[in-house]
């Protein structure tokens, strides 16, 4: 019997969706502004030659992306909610010859926080309409509350993988035993907490990344006002105590929005065939950041884009994004 596993993100790519922010709510005075920068980031790697599709939720949305994006980009009109694909798309796992299948996973808004209409159902109307098999599996996840580094390695965290509001019903080795199930993980490394006021539940694609196999990029606080530095500082002693070869990234620092500490975070980068898209915020740490992650891919560019706009919605690059893996493994 085939073994089905989830590629790590660095494994070429036929393509990659992107959410187009559309919900003034969810965006409130900062609408436009999410969707110009969600735009330069679907711009950016259309550009590679990679092909993007851009989903947008109806005509007028339709027309306003268009008018920010490149004429490379593809557009999608699709009924979605929230534009966080990392998380309400398809998982793509393959196994050793190739073929590909769609995971799906229960849904119920990070905790039951956000539900948005056409969320439950987006994740396998991309999977069929990509001529893939959908499988759905008996438990709640979200993508971004793993990161894998393609040897059957993933991190999570404990803060968001182990909360009731997910499946108070599983324990720490009923949860092992469905990671190594339905997405090919034959081992966990838990990390503690994501950062402060990330409405994830503390999503590890916000905290630490894998960069290559058993080696994790971790952020290192810039500053004695780092929200995040005991949690930084937890998470690297976690990785390197399980063996994890650990990259020491700058953070952006202490990012504010009257007065509320921002979820702000270079971790959430997007690893396309070409390119390599980093989430900068206005801060004095930006070009430290990106020039760090540049360093653990070599074989890829790497550009900051703004996104203090973007997370206002509650995310950034990584969460609005989900790749298609490539058939072969060339």
């Amino acid at each position: 019997m085939s073994t089905y596993a989830l590629p790590p993100e660095w494994h070429p790519q036929d393509w990659i969706w992107i959410g187009f922010p559309h919900d003034p709510a969810e965006w409130p005075g900062f609408l436009e502004a999410a969707q110009v920068e969600i735009a330069r980031f679907a711009s950016a790697v259309a550009e590679t030659g990679q092909e993007v599709r851009l989903l947008v939720r109806d005509e007028a949305n339709r027309a306003r992306a268009a008018a920010l994006v490149s004429a490379k980009v593809r557009l999608e009109t699709r009924r979605y909610g929230d534009v966080w694909l990392r998380d309400t798309g398809p998982l793509v796992v393959m196994d050793e010859a190739g073929h590909r299948k769609a995971m799906r996973f229960g849904f119920n808004g990070w905790g039951g926080k956000y539900l948005m209409d056409g969320d439950h159902e987006i994740g396998a109307e991309l999977a069929r309409d990509a001529g893939l098999t959908v499988e759905t599996a008996d438990w709640i996840l979200e993508g971004g509350a793993l990161d894998g580094d393609g040897t059957g390695l993933v991190a999570t965290t404990e803060q968001c993988l182990l909360n009731p509001n997910r499946n108070p019903h599983l324990t720490r080795v009923d949860l092992e035993m469905r990671l190594r199930r339905d997405l090919g993980y034959g081992r966990v490394l838990w990390l503690g907490d994501g950062l402060i006021n990330d409405h994830t539940d503390g999503h590890v694609d916000n905290l630490a990344r894998f960069v290559a196999p058993n080696v994790m990029a971790v952020p290192r606080a810039t500053g004695a006002d780092d929200p995040n530095a005991a949690i930084y500082a937890n998470a690297k002693a976690r990785a390197e105590a399980a063996g994890v070869v650990v990259r020491q990234v700058p953070s952006p620092g202490r990012v504010e929005t009257n007065g509320r500490i921002e979820p702000a975070s270079y971790m959430n980068f997007a690893v396309t065939s070409r390119l390599v898209v980093v989430p900068t915020y206005g801060t004095l740490h930006d070009a430290d950041g990106v020039a760090a992650i540049a360093e653990l891919f070599p074989d890829r560019e790497t550009l900051g884009i703004r996104a203090n706009a973007v997370l206002a919605g509650g995310g950034s690059f990584h969460c609005s994004s989900q790749q298609m893996p490539a058939w072969n493994f060339a």
